[in-house]
């Protein structure tokens, strides 16, 4: 009677234990799943700010428009019908000439390009100092320093032009030796970055 007892004692134990194994195990599960769940609310919460950022930042085109140092770059690029192509996905790197820079042009010269009649002219010129793909100043400059100090590169235009360093700054040479030089790097935009020349550069 008393082996009989022990048994019970002991199978209630046992059962017990089991059970609160069982218990324990289902408490982890629940956990480990809250845990995931967080983490999936979490990553799309982050992935919907930075989706939210990229929305409300303005294209480059956008981006210009907004900067009175581009006032007059923004009127060629509507003369020369490259609103919707800079508007696009991209991404671009764009060598923007300032206010200043299309200043330095002949007299008449800006006037001429945004006629209606000279639009193909003056969209050569300005894909010229657009490139594909996205390249922030420290990329350039890394590429200028892994090339013995010049970098070539093939714009939307079709022709090239070389990058290299005086000092700090980023200089451009065009098809016809004429220098320009980064004023102003890395402002940002949604389909990619603009980087302010100071000389309007000109394919051949």
């Amino acid at each position: 009677m008393k082996i009989l007892k022990s048994l019970s004692v002991f199978a209630f134990a046992a059962m017990l234990f089991a059970s609160c194994a069982e218990t324990k195990k289902e408490n982890t599960e629940m956990n480990d799943a809250e845990t995931a769940d967080t983490e999936m609310v979490e990553n799309d919460e982050a992935n919907d700010m930075a989706m939210s950022e990229q929305e409300e930042m303005e294209n480059i085109v956008g981006v210009a428009a907004g900067n009175e140092n581009f006032t007059t770059l923004v009127a060629a690029v509507k003369a020369a019908d490259l609103v919707e192509t800079l508007s696009g996905d991209g991404p671009f790197t764009v060598f923007a000439p300032t206010n200043d820079a299309f200043a330095k042009l002949p007299k008449g010269t800006v006037e001429t390009l945004l006629k209606p009649e000279n639009k193909s002219k003056l969209s050569g010129i300005l894909t010229y100092h657009v490139i594909s793909g996205k390249y922030e100043a420290t990329a350039v400059i890394e590429a200028i320093n892994s090339n013995n100090g010049k970098f070539m590169v093939e714009t939307v235009n079709g022709g090239s032009i070389t990058l290299s360093l005086s000092g700090d700054s980023v200089m451009l040479t065009d098809a016809n030796g004429t220098t320009s030089t980064v004023v102003m790097a890395d402002v940002a935009a949604s389909n990619g970055v603009i980087h302010a020349i100071d000389t309007v550069v000109m394919p051949k």
